[in-house]
C-alpha cells in the first residue's frame, strides 16, 4: 500500500507490471487520475463525470440506501433509479464527500510540542494542541475539513487538507439481488458474481462552495474524473487500485498479535454473532425493525467474518511464528548495533510494558464502550459532553466536541431516526448490561454499579424499565437538548441523561489513563518503528507504512490463484455463472429480468470475445483492505475498469502477515455495471453521463 509520494522510486516494477502513464503523474494527488479519487469516510469513491457523479460499492452506499427505506418503500430491496436530476434523495445529513486538496508534512511542529513535555500526560496534551491549532489554521477557509496523519507510529506527521462536500445524493442503486448478491454465503468468496456497485452525485453551493443540504445546490464541478476503459480488460493486464485503506497492523509487536489472535478477535466475533441473532429474531415479529437495522447489523457481520476469516488464516500460515520470528531478528540486528540501537530497544521494552497493562481491562474497556455506544444512551451521552465541553473555549476542548465537530455530532443525531426502535434498543441494552455483570469485581465500575443498583436480572430490568421513560427516541427531543447548557441538563429527569451524568466522572478517569498511555506511546513507537525501518531498509525489504485512512497506491496484475484444496480459480466470473448460482431464495434471488437477459443472450455488445460472454467480477493480486471499498481500479492508462469491493477469503489474515500467495482483491467489472444499467434495471441516463451510453442500432 504505497504512499502516491513513493511512486517514482519504484517506476521500474511499475513500469514492469504495465504502466503506461509516468509514475510522476500517480505522484500528483490533485492531478489526473488522482485527483478523481475521493473518500467517503470509511468507503472509497470517485467522480466520473464533469457534473459531480460519483460511483462506490453498493455497500458503500447501503447506508443511505438504508435510510431511504421503509417496509413499504424498501430501497435495498428494489433498488433506486433517479430518472432526473431532481429526482435524486440526500444520502443523509452525515453524509460526506472529502476530495484531496493538499498534504503538508508537520512532523517538525508535531514532534517539537511532544518534546517540550515533561510527563506523558502533558505529552498527549501537548499533542492535541498542536494539532488543534494546526487543524484550525487549515479550516480557517470554510469548506474545507482537515486533519493530522501519522505514518510509521509518529515517525512522520502529515497534515491533509479536504473539501468537505455536504450534500451528497443517492442517484442509482440496483436491486439487493444484483448489489448483495451472494450475501453472506459468499462475503470474502471467490468465486463471486456480485454487481457492487452504486452512483451518488456531489452538490455545492451556487457559488461552487460546499454547503449543507438545499434544493437550491447545484452539482459540483471536479477538476478531474476518470473515464471508463475502453480496452477490454484481460488476464495478466496491469491494474492499480487508488483508494482510502482503513488499518493494517504489519509493524505491530507479536504480542500484540497474540492478543488479538486469542481474545480481541474471537471475543468481537462471538459478540456480533449474538447480536445479529437478537435483531434477527426480532426482526422477524417487526419488519420495520429489520429495515431500520440493516446497516448495522451487516455492519456486524461484515466484521464477524472477516476476524473468523482472518483467525483461520493465521493459523493455516502460522503468523504467531512468522511475527515472532520477524520481531526476533529485528531485535537481534539492534542488539549488533551497540548504543545505536539501544533507543528502539528501549522503545520496544516499553511498548510491551503498554501492551500488558491494556490487556489487564480489556473486556472491562470493550462492554463498556458498546454499552455506550448507541441508542438512547449514546445519545444522551454525547448531548451531555457536548454540554460539557462548550462551557470550555474551543481550542481547550476535547477533540471531537470542538466547534468544528458540532454539525457533524448533530447530523449524526438526526439520522438516528432511521437507524432506531426503543423496543430494539432496549434489547441491546439489556444484552450489555448483562455482558457487564459478569465481569469481575475489580474490573466494575463504581458510577455504573452505583446506577444500576445490583447485580442481578431484577437490577438490569429496573435499569431498562427506567431508560424506557426516556425522551431521547424523539428527534425534536434530542435536537433540543444538544443546545442545552450543562446547568440545564443537571436539572433534567430524562433518565438516559441522568445516566450520562452519572458516569461522566468514571469516563474523564478512563480518558486520563488513556492520555497517560498515549503519551508513552508517543515517543516508544516512532523510535520503535524507525528501528524497523533501518533494519528492514539494510535487508532491502520494501519499506511503506500500515495503512492509516489517506491515499494509497497497489499495483500488481490481474491474476488467477489456486485454493488451499488445489482447486484452480478462473480470474473472471461470467454472465452465466450467475444464473447458474440463482435459487430464487435470498441471497441468490436474481432478478427475472437479469435470468431473461442472461437466457438471451442479450450481451448488449459488452460481451468479451475471450470469455464468450459478459465478465461480472474479477481476480487481481492487490494489496487492499477495510477502506478500500468502493476504490477505483485503473487500467495502464488510468481509466476506469473497474471496483475493488472485497478480497478472498485466504487474503484476510494480510492485514497482520501479508501472503503474497494467496491475497487476492474481487472486483466487479465496469462492462457487468454497464451491462446491468444497460439490459436489467435500465439506467440510460447515467451511461450517458458516463459516456458509454449503447449506440443506437441502424434501422434497416
Amino acid at each position: 500500500m504505497w504512499v502516491p509520494q513513493q511512486l517514482p522510486e519504484i517506476s521500474g516494477p511499475l513500469k514492469k507490471a504495465g504502466l503506461k502513464l509516468d509514475p510522476k503523474q500517480l505522484a500528483d494527488l490533485t492531478g489526473d487520475p488522482m485527483g478523481a479519487v475521493v473518500s467517503l469516510g470509511g468507503c472509497t469513491a470517485s467522480f466520473v463525470s464533469p457534473q459531480g457523479l460519483v460511483v462506490t460499492n453498493h455497500h458503500c452506499a447501503y447506508g443511505a440506501i438504508q435510510l431511504n427505506s421503509t417496509a413499504q418503500k424498501n430501497l435495498m430491496r428494489d433498488g433506486f433509479n433517479a430518472a432526473a436530476p431532481g429526482d435524486e434523495v440526500s444520502a443523509g445529513p452525515a453524509s460526506r464527500i472529502y476530495a484531496l486538496d493538499s498534504i503538508r508534512d508537520v512532523t517538525a511542529e508535531v514532534d517539537a510540542a511532544i518534546a517540550g513535555a515533561a510527563t506523558p500526560i502533558e505529552r498527549t496534551l501537548a499533542a492535541q494542541a498542536v494539532e488543534k491549532r494546526l487543524v484550525a489554521q487549515c479550516e480557517a477557509e470554510p469548506g474545507y475539513s482537515c486533519e493530522i496523519y501519522s505514518f510509521f507510529g509518529g515517525v512522520t506527521y502529515r497534515l491533509f487538507r479536504n473539501i468537505e462536500i455536504k450534500d451528497v445524493r443517492l442517484v442509482y442503486a440496483p436491486p439487493g439481488s444484483i448489489g448483495n448478491y451472494g450475501g453472506e454465503v459468499d462475503n470474502w468468496m471467490w468465486p463471486r458474481h456480485t454487481g457492487d456497485f452504486s452512483f451518488y452525485r456531489a452538490y455545492v453551493g451556487k457559488d461552487g462552495k460546499p454547503a449543507e443540504y438545499s434544493k437550491d445546490n447545484v452539482p459540483y464541478q471536479p477538476k478531474h474524473w476518470l473515464k471508463m476503459a475502453d480496452k477490454p480488460l484481460g488476464e495478466g493486464d496491469f491494474v492499480m487500485v487508488a483508494g482510502y485503506p482503513g488499518r493494517t497492523n504489519r509493524y505491530a509487536l507479536a504480542s500484540e498479535f497474540e492478543a488479538t489472535q486469542s481474545w480481541t478477535y474471537p471475543t468481537i466475533a462471538q459478540h456480533y454473532k449474538n447480536l445479529v441473532a437478537l435483531v434477527e429474531r426480532t426482526a422477524k415479529q417487526d419488519p420495520e425493525i429489520g429495515v431500520k437495522y440493516a446497516s448495522t447489523v451487516r455492519g456486524w457481520q461484515n466484521t464477524l467474518k472477516n476476524y473468523d476469516g482472518q483467525l483461520e488464516g493465521f493459523k493455516r500460515i502460522d503468523a504467531g511464528a512468522k511475527k515472532h520470528a520477524d520481531e526476533a531478528a529485528v531485535l537481534a540486528w539492534l542488539r549488533k548495533r551497540g548504543d545505536a540501537g539501544k533507543p528502539a530497544l528501549d522503545a520496544h521494552a516499553k511498548l510491551e510494558e503498554l501492551q500488558a497493562k491494556k490487556a489487564d481491562h480489556r473486556a472491562r474497556d470493550l462492554i463498556y464502550s458498546q454499552l455506550r455506544r448507541g441508542g438512547a444512551i449514546g445519545a444522551a451521552g454525547t448531548v451531555y459532553r457536548v454540554a460539557v465541553e462548550r462551557a470550555k473555549p474551543d481550542a481547550e476542548r476535547e477533540p471531537g466536541y470542538q466547534q468544528r465537530d458540532l454539525p457533524e455530532i448533530k447530523a449524526g443525531l438526526e439520522q438516528m431516526d432511521r437507524r432506531y426502535d426503543a423496543r430494539m434498543d432496549r434489547e441491546l441494552q439489556a444484552y450489555w448490561l448483562r455482558e457487564y455483570v459478569k465481569l469481575p469485581a475489580g474490573e466494575r465500575i463504581a458510577e455504573l454499579d452505583r446506577w444500576l443498583g445490583g447485580n442481578d436480572e431484577k437490577a438490569i430490568k429496573r435499569a431498562l424499565d427506567k431508560l424506557a421513560k426516556t425522551k431521547l427516541g424523539s428527534l425534536k427531543e434530542r435536537v433540543a437538548l444538544l443546545g442545552a447548557d450543562r446547568a440545564a441538563l443537571d436539572k433534567s429527569r430524562d433518565p438516559a441523561i441522568e445516566l450520562a451524568k452519572a458516569l461522566l466522572p468514571a469516563n474523564l478517569r478512563m480518558e486520563q489513563e488513556d492520555k497517560t498511555a498515549l503519551g508513552e506511546t508517543l515517543i516508544a513507537r516512532p523510535a520503535y518503528l524507525q528501528g524497523v525501518i533501518d533494519y528492514r531498509k539494510s535487508q532491502k525489504q520494501a519499506v511503506y507504512p500500515d495503512a492509516n485512512s489517506t491515499l494509497r497506491i497497489t499495483f500488481g496484475n490481474v491474476k488467477a490463484y489456486t485454493k488451499l484444496d488445489g482447486s484452480k480459480q478462473a480470474a473472471f466470473t461470467k454472465l452465466e455463472e450467475v444464473a447458474a448460482k440463482a435459487t430464487g431464495a435470498d441471497p441468490f434471488d436474481a432478478p427475472d429480468s437479469l435470468l431473461e437477459a442472461i437466457a438471451d443472450k442479450r450481451y448488449g455488445g459488452l460481451e468479451d470475445k475471450r470469455l464468450k460472454t459478459v465478465a461480472v467480477n474479477f481476480l487481481s493480486d492487490l494489496d487492499i483492505t477495510g477502506g478500500n471499498s468502493g476504490s477505483p481500479v485503473l487500467d495502464g492508462q488510468g481509466k476506469l475498469v473497474g471496483l475493488a469491493f472485497d478480497g478472498n477469503w485466504e487474503s484476510v489474515s494480510s492485514n497482520w502477515v501479508f501472503d503474497p500467495t494467496m491475497t487476492r482483491m474481487i472486483a466487479v467489472d465496469q462492462r457487468y455495471m454497464r451491462w446491468i444499467m444497460q439490459e436489467v434495471y435500465p439506467a440510460p441516463q447515467v451511461l450517458r453521463e458516463l459516456g458509454v451510453a449503447p449506440k443506437a442500432a441502424k434501422k434497416k
